[in-house]
Order: C-alpha cells, then sequence, then structure tokens
C-alpha cells in the first residue's frame, strides 16, 4: 500500500470531462472570482475609510470578508487552472496544504458568523450598554477566537488526513482536494478518518449555530418588547443581512459535511461545493450592502468624493 507521504501528485477528475463546458466553466468562474475579490476588497476597504462603519458590526464584517476572498482564492485559481489543463494535476504538498486552509476557514467563518450574531444581540438587546460592553479590546478578543480555534482544528483533521492510505488511486472525483472525496478513494485508515470529520463538523457546527440561534431568539424577545413599530423596522432590517448569509452557508455545509461520502452523493457534493466555494463568497458583500442603509450611504459618499 502507498502511504499519503508517498503519493507525489493526485489527478482532480474536475467538474466534468466534456472540453466545452471546461471553456463555459472557466469564464463563469473567473468572472465569479474576480466579482468576490473585488467586493470583498472592496467591502473591507469601504469599512476602514468610512468613519460611520466604525461599529462592531463592520469590524467583523470586515473580517468576514476577508476570510471570504481567502477561502475563494485557495479554491478557484487550481480550479481555473485545471480546467484549462490537459494533466489537471495537484502535488501531494498543494493538496494537503488545501485541505488545511479550507478546514480551517470554513471554521474561522461559521465562528465569525456566531460573534456577529452575539454582536446584534448586544447592540438590540442592551443598547445603552453596547459601547461599553463591545469595546475595542472586546472585538479583537472576540474575533480572535475563530482564526485560533479554527486553525488549530484544522491541524488536527489535516494529521488524520495526513494517515490515509492509497492503494494506488489518485484520481479525486472533484475539483479540490477536500475530505470527503479522499475518504471515499482512500482503501484503507478511513475509519478513524470519517468519524473525527463527521463528530468535528458536527460538534462545531451544533456549537456555533446553537451560538447564532440562542442570540437570535434574545433578538426577537428584546424586538417584541419594543413600543416604537420603527424601532422593530430597523431592528429587523439591521438583521436580515446576517440571516440571510447564515442559512445560505450553514445549508451547504450541512449538506457537505455531515453525511457518509457515497457514490451517489458524489456529483450532488461537488455542486454543493460550487456553491459554497465560489457563490457564497460573492454573495455575501452584495448582501451586506444591498441591504444595509449604513453601507449604501458610505459607498455614496466615497463614490461622490472619489468623482470630484
Amino acid at each position: 500500500m502507498l502511504n499519503f507521504t508517498d503519493v507525489t501528485e493526485f489527478i482532480l477528475l474536475g467538474l466534468t470531462s466534456c472540453r466545452e463546458w471546461q471553456v463555459l466553466f472557466f469564464v463563469i468562474f473567473l468572472l465569479v472570482y474576480m466579482i468576490t475579490v473585488v467586493g470583498n476588497i472592496s467591502m473591507i476597504l469601504l469599512i476602514k475609510v468610512s468613519p460611520q462603519l466604525s461599529s462592531p458590526m463592520y469590524f467583523f464584517l470586515s473580517h468576514l470578508s476577508f476570510v471570504d476572498v481567502w477561502f475563494s482564492s485557495n479554491v478557484t485559481p487550481k480550479m481555473l487552472e485545471n480546467l484549462l489543463s490537459e494533466t489537471k494535476m495537484i502535488s501531494y504538498a498543494g493538496c494537503l496544504v488545501q485541505c488545511f486552509f479550507l478546514i480551517a476557514l470554513v471554521h474561522v467563518e461559521v465562528f465569525i458568523l456566531a460573534v456577529m450574531a452575539f454582536d446584534r444581540h448586544m447592540a438590540i438587546g442592551n443598547p445603552l450598554l453596547y459601547g461599553s460592553k463591545m469595546s475595542r479590546t472586546v472585538c479583537i478578543r472576540l474575533i480572535s477566537f475563530p482564526y485560533v480555534y479554527g486553525f488549530l482544528i484544522s491541524l488536527v483533521s489535516t494529521l488524520w488526513t495526513y494517515g490515509l492510505y492509497f492503494c494506488g488511486k489518485i484520481e479525486i472525483n472533484h475539483f479540490y482536494c477536500a475530505d470527503p472525496p479522499l475518504i471515499k478513494m482512500a482503501c484503507a485508515g478511513t475509519f478513524v478518518k470519517e468519524y473525527t470529520m463527521i463528530t468535528l463538523a458536527g460538534i462545531n457546527f451544533a456549537y456555533s449555530l446553537t451560538a447564532v440561534v440562542l442570540s437570535y431568539l434574545f433578538i426577537l424577545i428584546a424586538i417584541l418588547r419594543m413600543n416604537s413599530a420603527e424601532g422593530r423596522r430597523k431592528a429587523f432590517s439591521t438583521c436580515g443581512s446576517h440571516v440571510t448569509a447564515v442559512v445560505i452557508f450553514y445549508r451547504t455545509l450541512i449538506f457537505m459535511y455531515l453525511r457518509r461520502p457515497t457514490e451517489e452523493s458524489a456529483e450532488r457534493a461537488k455542486m454543493a461545493a460550487v456553491f459554497y466555494t465560489t457563490v457564497v463568497p460573492m454573495l455575501n458583500p452584495m448582501i451586506y450592502s444591498l441591504r444595509n442603509k449604513d453601507v449604501k450611504e458610505a459607498m455614496s459618499k466615497v463614490i461622490g468624493r472619489t468623482i470630484l
């Protein structure tokens, strides 16, 4: 048997073997990637230069945009290269690195979404104490946890991936290196890896989702206690963008990582992976800008100053 360290490269089968479709997908995903990078970097810069976007909510949003750029850049450039390449290879080291950053950034993003939900709870449930409770120091501590925890979890998970055995099989039925297709093609060492993946994903997604649900439960209670209809409308509008992002991201992740890899689920999993590695990072800045009055006003001011 070949150990993972004895394998020097893998073949990524990608989304399709049809040449015409590959060219079309290249154009589509190149456009999506460009929109993702430009949109998220623009959001980061807008938050940086706009005084009206200095609240903790936008501090956390800038980190979400940063993670989205990193997340998409971990997968999309290699996918674009392989769409036009005849060999469609990825090195052993490249596969391991891609796995590591993918797992890390998924965990970072889910816990940033949880932190953002907690921030909305503090802003709506305790508006008078919001400034003192969510100080700069507190915000830095809150945002540090997803990064530290996410990368530690990823290190553990990647070490288990290192223990997989591949009996001469080097074709990955996917467009990037990820745990489910690697588990499916391995011939030994899969038991521990598979159940570690499902357990860690289940526990971490459950913890973060519980934090989100509890935060919004308290938010709902606070909104129902408001006497002003305008105050309720404003509270709901500030939460709408975040709820949309949470629903889209979690639904895709649960489909991807809380199922045992099977032949039947492989193609559906690839479609879901396309959605959360390329489309979701592109949608986030649109969701938070189009549905947020402060962001739209800040954008108008920056564009106005630029024109003048």
